[in-house]
């Protein structure tokens, strides 16, 4: 393992590790884990979804007889991450602007593995251990979908996998895949124009009607894809459109999106030519489930105090974005998403902060110390 903190993550960041190819940044963190003392294994998950190796999870024992608590954050990063250069300017690691940076997550996946080392380096008392790495995070929580869970035992978790360090994410929304194919009718559009129907004016049509961005303070939607036509001289037969809506509320998303797709369906039925009518084909999918784990819970407790205890931001609050948590929560581990720094994400901006990588291991390992002295 590499000398000092900042190496290391420099170290990680250069390793590519795009969603379904995680293998040789799971390699090196296998053997760094394993020179702790821990034990590493994968599971079936890579081939389940097509990637190239599977969720890692290792157990390290600890030195205090309690229940172990698992730490997870996700090993891939969003595209383009290949030849990740970073840079250091100050007290910030960036990018250096053609790339993303990989703080998400890698930033967590140090923060975890750092603060054992220095835990297990020192003597120090610490409880029993158990660590998440997933795969395919970012393309749908695939490795958390698909993860062995009889390989693990914790009944409470920490996910490392949001923006300010310290701060506590105790909820997060469901979220509806939207999928819609509306078929019209070609036609050349120089010659007979009026033979044809527009797809892709049906289209717009549609999705002008529809409610989208912030719908109340629980429920977004938004149409992300369009894609459709042939040429500009071919009044186009098919367009296919692609987006979401999410909510806290379930029962204010199946609404939602059962309200999306009457609008399709009425849109279409106002196009015809000559017999032909317009249709669509609609899909519907469940990406997550939401949870919500409540203020007062003692591990949000312990999350907080373990804030106050470093003077950082101890706020409690319910995200806009899914993540592992949806999943590991909905699997019987109840699961909070803690901040590490990273900021930017998901940009060429990409950016973390030295301190707040700092700042993050400190966390973690106040945060086990708070765990260890919690009566069982």
């Amino acid at each position: 393992m590499e000398r000092s903190l900042i190496d290391y993550f420099l170290a990680l960041v250069k390793i590519e590790s795009e969603s379904k190819n995680e293998l040789i940044l799971a390699q090196k963190i296998k053997s760094d884990l394993e020179g702790l003392g821990a034990q590493v294994r994968f599971d079936a998950a890579g081939a389940k979804i097509g990637g190239n190796t599977g969720n890692l999870i290792a157990s390290l024992p600890g030195k205090i007889n309690k229940p172990p608590i698992l730490l997870c954050a996700h090993l891939d990063t969003v595209v383009p991450g290949k030849g990740v250069n970073p840079v250091i300017d100050g007290d910030v690691i960036r990018s250096d602007g053609t790339t993303i940076l990989g703080a998400d997550d890698k930033s967590g996946i140090v923060q975890i593995i750092w603060a054992l080392k220095e835990l297990v380096e020192s003597g120090e008392p610490y409880p029993p251990v158990e660590i998440l790495l997933t795969i395919a995070e970012e393309v749908g929580l695939l490795g958390a979908k698909q993860c062995d869970y009889t390989l693990i035992s914790a009944k409470e978790c920490l996910t490392f996998d949001s923006h300010d360090v310290g701060t506590i994410m105790n909820g997060a929304p469901s979220q509806n895949n939207l999928q819609f194919k509306i078929h019209g009718k070609k036609a050349h559009a120089g010659v007979e124009p009026e033979k044809g129907l527009n797809a892709i004016r049906i289209a717009s049509e549609a999705i002008a009607a529809i409610p989208l961005g912030r719908i109340d303070q629980e429920t977004t939607c938004n149409i992300g894809i369009i894609a459709g036509g042939a040429a500009t001289n071919i009044v186009p037969d098919l367009v296919e459109i692609k987006g979401e809506a999410r909510s806290h509320n379930e029962e204010k998303l199946q609404d939602l999106s059962a309200r999306i797709a009457e609008i399709f369906r009425q849109t279409v039925q106002k196009h015809q030519i000559n017999g032909h009518l317009a249709s669509v084909d609609i899909e519907i999918g469940k990406s997550y489930t939401t949870f919500y784990i409540a203020p007062d819970d003692p591990l949000i407790k312990l999350a907080q105090q373990a804030s106050g205890n470093l003077k950082l931001p101890a706020t409690v609050y319910r995200g806009g974005g899914g993540s592992d948590a949806n999943i590991l929560n909905r699997k019987g581990i109840k699961t909070i998403v803690i901040g590490t720094g990273m900021r930017d994400v998901h940009t060429l901006q990409e950016n973390i902060s030295i301190s707040d990588l700092e700042n993050g291991v400190l966390w973690v390992k106040e945060f086990l110390r708070l765990y260890a002295e919690q009566v069982n």
